[in-house]
């Protein structure tokens, strides 16, 4: 798809991305057609085409923005990735409502899990763990365990209204990070919280 970089592009993909997210605050998104986005953002259908193919790419184009967003601040380490996640999410408050509202939360984590090894390829993803913990296992396999834990219970939040207080949130996360790697799960654990996993 050709999506050039001049001034007029980025305007037109700016302005359907923005339609798209004025018309889910309004419909349901499985309800939304291409051509109440081209009249919404008033753009010719060959200026839609021209950018994207659906109103899933255009989805797709928001949710990598946003994952771009984070992962340039997790590369440039400005701060804890916990507060990152969280401080994006409270940035993108509205996104993300309308992700929850119309059961879309799940195309986040496919996004995740599809670029963040691409963008964390040249990264040191494992710097915080120490190399007992995670030498036999592959990063690809550390990273999607930490996309899945920590985004799903991100997630949770949201889908509870994003109300909780988030320091709590990331404190207990990190708590049992820290005591994973104190003390490995054992099946007497299994036994005792009724294989519950």
């Amino acid at each position: 798809m050709n999506t050039p970089n001049n001034q007029s592009s980025v305007r037109s993909r700016q302005e359907i991305r923005e339609a798209l997210l004025r018309l889910m605050d309004i419909h349901p998104y499985s309800e939304i057609t291409v051509k109440q986005i081209i009249l919404e953002s008033r753009l010719a259908r060959k200026t839609f085409y021209r950018h994207f193919s659906s109103k899933d790419a255009v989805v797709e184009n928001i949710i990598v923005g946003f994952i771009r967003e984070y992962s340039d601040a997790l590369k440039a380490r400005e701060g804890d990735s916990l507060d990152l996640i969280f401080s994006l999410l409270k940035k993108h408050e509205y996104l993300i409502r309308l992700l929850d509202r119309n059961d879309m939360l799940h195309l986040l984590l496919i996004y995740l899990n599809k670029y963040l090894p691409e963008i964390h390829s040249d990264t040191d993803i494992n710097r915080d763990i120490p190399t007992r913990y995670y030498g036999r296992l592959d990063s690809e396999y550390l990273m999607a365990f930490n996309i899945g834990a920590v985004w799903n219970v991100v997630f949770r939040w949201v889908h509870n209204g994003m109300t909780d207080d988030p320091e709590k949130i990331k404190a207990v996360l990190k708590e049992y990070m820290l005591n994973s790697l104190k003390k490995p799960f054992s099946a007497e654990d299994g036994k005792q919280h009724g294989n519950q996993f």
